[in-house]
């Protein structure tokens, strides 16, 4: 029974690593496209004002675009993706300090 336990904090030792690297990338997925949605809607504002538009609605208008609300899906989708990888990671910690407390009761 050890050895199963073992082989399974192993195993779980691993996926904390791979998500551990997948966090790093996903951080760095989260911070572009949340630059590059600032970037672009900063643009589209300034355009709107050099227009004309009253101000009072810029925002709005700006962000109804469609190739400003893909941006900011896109950003959105990021920052879900890296929400849900610190969550996988707790997930395996617990995982982990479940199969210690096993291991050390043998």
């Amino acid at each position: 029974m050890s050895y199963d336990l073992i082989n399974e904090m192993n195993y779980r030792l691993k996926q904390l690593d791979t998500s551990t690297r997948m966090l790093r990338e996903a951080g760095a997925k989260k911070a572009n496209t949340e630059a590059l949605y600032r970037q672009e809607l900063a643009k589209e504002i300034l355009n709107r004002r050099a227009e004309g538009m009253p101000v009072t609605i810029i925002s709005d208008v700006c962000r109804g675009q469609p190739r400003i609300a893909k941006l900011k899906t896109d950003r959105d989708i990021a920052d879900s993706t890296y929400q849900a990888i610190i969550e996988s990671i707790n997930s395996q910690k617990l995982a982990i300090r479940v199969l210690e407390a096993q291991i050390a009761r043998e």
